[in-house]
């Protein structure tokens, strides 16, 4: 009978050890590409982001593209206002989040092509 006890309270423990594991563990993204996103900023060295705040301010990459009269440079800025990071790695962060979130920007550039309809905007 002790050892029923004993048994009974390790199993209450080792579960109540996994639930608190369970419950601090840190959450996938849920989005592969956005996933792939941080996973491509830890490959190119841009480390010490919060993969949260990293995948919302790469989703916003391509909105501040198309505002009117934004370039770049222009969007780079506001990256690294974001992020607190100097411009070059903002430039990176946001060339890749360019490259993973705005593939119809890249597809448009790589044909010569503008990646924002001008039509609409009387040009």
């Amino acid at each position: 009978m002790k050892y029923s006890r004993m048994a009974a309270v390790a199993s209450v423990a080792a579960s109540i050890a996994l639930s608190v594991g369970v419950a601090t563990a840190v959450p996938a993204l849920a989005d592969p590409q956005t996933d792939a996103f941080v996973d491509s900023l830890a490959d190119a060295g841009i480390t010490g982001l919060d993969p949260a705040t990293a995948a919302e301010v790469g989703h916003q990459v391509c909105p501040m593209l198309a505002e009117p009269g934004q370039q770049m440079a222009d969007v780079a800025g506001r990256v690294s206002e974001s992020l607190g990071r100097p411009l070059g790695p903002a430039t990176m962060f946001t060339g890749l989040a360019i490259t993973l979130f705005c593939p119809g920007a890249v597809a448009s550039v790589a044909n010569g092509e503008s990646p924002i309809p001008l039509g609409l905007f009387g040009f």
